[in-house]
């Protein structure tokens, strides 16, 4: 598809507003699990793993990556699992604690909004909800197969006592709806005591340096997007960016196999029209942003996905009265310089 093609229609259904995002309550095994149940599961760009194909996907277009949510009130808790890719937290709202170990008893980290955390493969993690209200994870998972998740031991008796089963391959049967598990399938089991080791939480002082905190998010000025009233920061790299952006701050002894950038713009601030060689998705944290490109404009809020067709032409601007701050997912380990647009 052309640049020419990329009409004001066409691009509004590469947006997904905060607003319209389509949750499920039931999208895994722990649905039920007192506690658990009242979160929500988004999947915004690609499959993501839910267990339960009602789970609406909005943009299903192959990234490179995954990109959903969860919503949760206050002392709701996502229970433990595993990952076999690489799962990133950006906090949008309210203050959570990021929980490890099959158990829960092996360490603990604090977010707030703005931080950012991720989590390596192969081990367990959790998450629960600290403050009252509700608030909102934005989630990447890396590759377009992110795999199915790994639940620890006690999930899975939970779940059976509220009539949830958990195929292998990884789809739900909820026999309280009167579904049930169809002849020949097997039931995926409870990780063996093996799997388990191979499933050990690295020190929390390891697990540490996975997290940033929105205050030590600082701008590169080697950034090619830096000038006047704009700033770009490296928030997760593997390696050094061909842009000019140097590795970390966080480095997973994993593969990301994507970047995670924070922009951050001053009122009024823009910048010029460029495009990228790979997959680009942004997130708007707090502000308004303002994405232009030759056929139109789209005005971005709080909570908004936007993913931007490789190759377009495009700028941003902040039109409003406070700084606008974005988290940008880049589809590649060392992303491309931008191309700018001839003066």
């Amino acid at each position: 598809m052309t640049q020419k093609t990329w009409t004001q229609a066409v691009m509004e259904k590469r947006l997904v507003r905060y607003a319209d995002l389509k949750g499920l309550r039931n999208a895994f095994i722990d649905a039920r699990t007192p506690g658990s149940d009242r979160k929500e599961n988004f999947t915004i760009i690609g499959p993501g793993v839910s267990e339960n194909p009602a789970q609406v996907v909005h943009i299903p277009e192959a990234h490179g990556f995954n990109v959903g949510a969860a919503r949760q009130p206050f002392g709701c808790t996502n229970s433990q699992h595993s990952h076999l890719t690489a799962e990133t937290f950006v906090v949008h709202t309210g203050k959570w604690r990021f929980v490890f170990g099959p158990d829960k008893d092996e360490g603990y980290i604090d977010v707030e909004p703005g931080d950012v955390a991720t989590v390596p493969t192969h081990m367990f993690r959790g998450f629960e909800k600290l403050d009252e209200g509700t608030g909102f994870l934005f989630v990447v998972l890396g590759h377009d197969d992110p795999g199915k998740v790994v639940w620890a031991p006690s999930v899975f008796k939970m779940a059976e006592d509220y009539g949830l089963k958990l195929l292998k391959g990884g789809k739900l049967v909820d026999t309280t709806l009167g579904e049930t598990v169809p002849e020949g399938a097997e039931l995926e089991q409870p990780p063996s005591a093996e799997v388990l080791k191979e499933l050990a939480t690295p020190p929390l002082e390891e697990l540490a340096k996975y997290a940033i905190k929105a205050g030590d998010i600082k701008g590169d000025p080697n950034s090619p997007l830096a000038g006047e009233g704009v700033e770009e920061a490296g928030v997760i790299g593997d390696v050094d960016g061909q842009d000019g952006i140097k590795a970390g701050p966080i480095v997973g002894h994993w593969k990301h196999d994507f970047t995670l950038r924070r922009l951050k713009l001053e009122t009024g601030a823009t910048i010029a029209a460029h495009a990228r060689a790979e997959q680009e998705v942004i997130f708007v944290q707090s502000g308004t942003l303002e994405f232009t490109w030759d056929s139109g404009s789209l005005v971005m809020g709080a909570g908004d996905t936007l993913t931007v067709p490789i190759g377009l032409m495009h700028g941003f601007r902040n039109p409003a009265s406070a700084d606008a701050i974005a988290f940008v997912i880049r589809g590649a380990a060392a992303p491309a310089a931008p191309v700018f647009a001839a003066a």
